[in-house]
């Protein structure tokens, strides 16, 4: 799950939406709470005392919903949730709450982008391991599973949830006006890879007279995700300057700014918005979550919109994980209730409901996750468009200062388009400032 603040403040409804690859033939079945405690469900509700568990959780997801159908399972259990929108306010109370020793609740879901920084506490979570998450890793994902756990993999902080893998979104009306194929299949066949993207980009330009992309960030995040790094290793030391993914990201998004087919929109502002309802653009590089933010923001162009895989590969934005603070009196049913939530039965509900692209990939094998067709999006099977991304997706650890690094270069980016900056300078200014941000840090 990936969202801002921002997006509130723009008018932007978001809903979350993805999906996965192909089944894993060694899967484990998710244990419902009462058989994994060997002991009949009914039978334990007459014994049971009752527990309350406390849940921070983020965003639109539809938990409320399943918290309430789990009264079913363990009519013993009450689960009180706190939901917020404000991802920034979520964590920093939860690191408060740590630093306090009080105040943890017994479930917090811990968004991608502030992961390292509950890793780095993990001393003050559960050890989901030890209450018997090792049994669950092959269900999900193996780069998601991996995400939350310790180099090792001794050690596991979350049980995941969502993903984000990157698409083409791509407005079939303006490819047809340019002569440019707008079936799924036949577009990707002109953007297969970035040069022919360029190229089409170029063709695109000179027939409409219109931006190709609606913005250098997005593009920048399409090329800079599909290395096996990004700003930095695993023992979290800089290496955006050596990483040559990072410098052809950068050199793809001056290339298109420099030959004018990227536009100069601003993600979750309403210029960004009306864009893309009028169809300012042609295409936009987003996670499978932004499909509900589209949807948001273009009403009036229900049935233009179509979906296409990444050139060269998917990248990953967004996601969270279920974790257990150590503060919990109640770890054993807390963890019996996100093994619950987070099945493979759980998964799909919440992408049916609330559009969180299952991190299980046995859900996309499900019919009512393969056959669902929306009809804003030309009644295209989006789901599987969302699984075939999954497959290309690689395990990278973000950093901690992933954000404050990526925000340097981006500014750079700007810089470039909004200033007339001289690319290389405005490079060697982030290398600067984002080595100057480490040393700091």
């Amino acid at each position: 799950m990936k969202f801002t603040k921002k997006m509130s403040k723009a008018g932007v409804a978001l809903l979350l939406a993805a999906s996965m690859a192909a089944c894993s033939s060694g899967a484990t079945p998710a244990a419902e709470p009462a058989k994994a405690a060997g002991a009949d469900t009914k039978s334990d509700a007459k014994t049971d005392k009752p527990v309350e568990l406390t849940f921070w959780s983020l965003g639109t997801n539809g938990y409320e919903k399943l918290a309430e159908e789990y009264k079913t399972v363990k009519p013993n259990v009450t689960i009180k949730i706190q939901n917020t929108a404000d991802q920034t306010a979520h964590h920093n109370n939860m690191l408060t709450a740590l630093s306090a020793n009080k105040g943890a609740p017994d479930i917090f879901m811990v968004e991608i982008a502030f992961l390292e920084k509950f890793m780095e506490a993990k001393d003050k979570f559960n050890n989901l391991n030890d209450l018997g998450a090792g049994s669950l890793k092959g269900n999900y994902l193996d780069w998601k599973w991996k995400q939350a756990s310790s180099t090792d993999g001794k050690f596991q902080l979350g049980l995941p949830t969502d993903v984000g893998p990157t698409v083409v979104y791509y407005r079939t009306d303006l490819l047809e006006q340019a002569g440019i194929a707008s079936k799924p299949e036949e577009f990707y066949k002109e953007i297969a890879t970035w040069d022919k993207f360029a190229e089409t980009a170029n063709k695109f330009k000179q027939k409409t007279g219109k931006t190709f992309v609606d913005m250098p960030g997005l593009l920048f995040n399409g090329v800079r995700d599909q290395g096996n790094e990004i700003f930095y290793n695993n023992n979290d030391e800089f290496i955006g300057d050596k990483n040559p993914q990072v410098k052809k990201a950068y050199d793809f998004t001056v290339k298109g700014i420099k030959e004018g087919w990227v536009g100069k929109n601003v993600l979750w502002t309403p210029e960004w918005a009306k864009d893309t309802n009028d169809g300012g653009f042609a295409v936009m590089l987003a996670p499978a979550w932004m499909s509900g933010v589209i949807k948001g923001n273009a009403k009036d162009a229900t049935g233009k919109w179509m979906i296409t895989q990444m050139p060269e590969g998917a990248g990953n934005w967004g996601g969270s994980f279920l974790s257990i603070p150590k503060e919990s009196k109640n770890a054993k049913e807390a963890y019996e209730f996100i093994s619950w939530m987070d099945s493979k039965d759980g998964q799909l509900k919440s992408y049916i409901s609330n559009g969180l692209m299952p991190s299980i990939p046995a859900v996309y094998e499900e019919a009512k996750f393969k056959e669902l067709k929306d009809p804003f999006y030309n009644n295209q099977a989006i789901s599987v468009e969302f699984a075939k991304a999954t497959k290309s997706v690689k395990p990278i650890r973000y950093g901690k200062l992933h954000d404050a690094t990526d925000s340097i270069i981006k500014e750079s980016l700007s810089n470039v388009q909004q200033k007339g900056g001289d690319p290389q300078a405005e490079w060697d200014s982030a290398i600067k400032k984002i080595k100057e941000l480490n040393k700091r840090s």
